[in-house]
């Protein structure tokens, strides 16, 4: 009896802990026929999720700005003289020209951006030098030929006009406000990209640095306050808009430094010409047709630098150096060149170009005027008189 009691004592706690564990994995079955249940929801969730995530501040920025930049094709006829072979013959040289004139059609592109729905079109003025037919191409395809409004071959700005209305235009930024390492988006027709797609292209990268001095360049043109990226700028995109995350142009993209001269490509040194300037330079244009330079317009200076001070022999590098003057100017008549350095003006101490700027605010100049100037030069300093 003992034997058998504790073998029904045993059945009938085998039975039950069966019959726990039975119910214990049945619900949790359920819980994973549930699970099972919600999972194509929660990856619906998960794929939305990673969509949204695709969109930021820079494809927004993209949309944004891409409907307004254009591809600009130039087209320029240049004629050339040849040595006519006939011309050594002693008979047939007295019937032929002793040279033959030859024409040929030169092709260049660029890049541009639409400012205004009339169609105003701002870019590089090196696009479309000497150009003989200018043709716009707008995202999608659509072809316009191009008129020249004005252009200023110094700063190397130009401004079109397509016939037309309702286009999509860009929004200005303010390049004074520009932030080194912020984004940076450079969007035009690198090497004719834009003509295959009929879309611009984009490159990003970041503001590396801003107000970079260039001051007159071998070809006369002036570059100054440049604003430097490594957001690729190649052959090509000349013209086109460098904006910023908020899809606001805040440059014109102008030339690079490359690794080969030939090729154009881009090695991460990009430099565009800063939109307050473009602005001022293009209502300019827009009004007068040309730009309408003031006497401070026709003199360049930067500041001296530890570097230039020494080389000049100075005591001090707390002044400014004169780095271009307009020929005929009222700076060139009065004797100023290149390499002076500006010490006072009409009194006042000059430390820095900041306080160049502070004066051109100050001074309300009018025809007849004079501003009496000590300059350094050759261990002299010299006195001088500029006059409106």
């Amino acid at each position: 009896m003992k034997v058998t009691g504790k073998l029904l004592l045993g059945f009938f706690i085998g039975l039950t802990t069966s019959v726990f564990l039975f119910f214990l994995l049945l619900g949790r079955t359920s819980d994973a026929r549930a699970a099972l249940l919600l999972a194509p929801n929660v990856l619906a969730a998960s794929g939305e999720d990673i969509a949204a995530s695709r969109h930021n501040a820079i494809t927004r920025a993209v949309a944004k700005a891409s409907p307004a930049v254009v591809s600009i094709n130039v087209t320029e006829v240049q004629e050339f003289y040849r040595v006519n072979p006939w011309a050594n013959d002693p008979f047939w040289s007295h019937f032929f020209p002793r040279y033959d004139k030859i024409q040929r059609e030169v092709k260049a592109l660029g890049s541009g951006f639409l400012f205004s729905p009339k169609g105003y079109i701002l870019t590089n003025q090196h696009v479309i030098d000497s150009a003989d037919k200018i043709m716009v191409t707008l995202p999608g395809g659509d072809q316009y030929e191009a008129q020249v409004v004005g252009q200023d071959y110094k700063t190397d700005i130009a401004v079109l006009k397509i016939e037309g209305k309702n286009f999509p235009s860009i929004e200005f930024g303010d390049s004074d406000d520009v932030i080194i390492g912020e984004w940076a988006i450079a969007l035009g027709n690198p090497f004719g990209l834009f003509d295959i797609s009929a879309e611009p292209t984009v490159t990003v990268g970041v503001i590396s640095a801003v107000d970079q001095d260039f001051g007159q360049r071998d070809n006369e043109r002036v570059y100054e306050d440049m604003i430097q990226t490594d957001a690729a700028i190649n052959s090509g995109n000349s013209g086109g808009p460098l904006v910023n995350s908020n899809g606001r142009v805040i440059g014109i993209n102008s030339f690079i430094y490359s690794g080969s001269s030939n090729i154009g490509a881009s090695i991460g040194l990009g430099f565009a010409i800063p939109i307050n300037r473009v602005k001022s330079v293009a209502d300019d244009i827009l009004k007068h047709g040309a730009v309408q330079r003031n006497i401070w317009q026709s003199l360049q200076v930067n500041d001296v630098t530890p570097y230039i001070a020494y080389y000049l022999d100075m005591p001090r590098a707390t002044c400014v150096i004169v780095s271009d003057v307009d020929r005929n100017s009222p700076w060139d008549k009065a004797g100023l060149e290149p390499e002076d350095v500006m010490l006072e003006i009409d009194g006042t101490t000059i430390q820095s170009t900041k306080d160049v700027e502070k004066i051109k605010k100050k001074l309300r100049l009018k025809k007849g005027d004079a501003l009496r100037l000590k300059v350094y030069r050759n261990h002299r300093i010299y006195s001088a008189e500029v006059k409106v």
